[in-house]
């Protein structure tokens, strides 16, 4: 069983960055592909970012790339999502996610373990 706890999330304007951070129990932290996924109002939860047990891959949605980045840090069970050059489209509730089982990266379903979600506004 994991738990994850996301926090960082909050009010920002336009041009400006936020670091998320994910913070996972469990002693097999280091084995699991980690997700970043985000769900705005009236829409489906879409896939955001992932990083290999390793860190040595990334992966990222095309509307985040060169401005999101995505990391690990297996000594202390936490992946990060730093967000630079923030959009108001990039406003919505943003959750991690564990995979423990080296699923498809982008799909919801391949992740077992889900944080609670943090909240990020962009205003313009």
């Amino acid at each position: 069983q994991v738990q994850l706890v996301e926090s960082g999330g909050g009010l920002v304007q336009a041009g400006g960055s936020l670091r998320l951070s994910c913070a996972a129990s469990g002693r097999t932290f280091s084995r699991y592909t980690m997700g970043w996924f985000r769900q705005a109002p009236g829409k489906e939860r879409e896939f955001v970012a992932a990083i290999s047990w390793s860190g040595g891959t990334t992966y990222y949605v095309d509307s985040v790339k060169g401005r999101f980045t995505i990391s690990r840090d297996n000594a202390k069970n936490t992946v990060y999502l730093q967000m630079n050059s923030l959009k108001p489209e990039d406003t919505a509730v943003y959750y991690c996610a564990a995979d423990p089982d080296l699923g498809t990266y982008d799909y919801p379903r391949s992740y077992d373990y889900w944080g609670q979600g943090t909240q990020v506004t962009v205003s313009s």
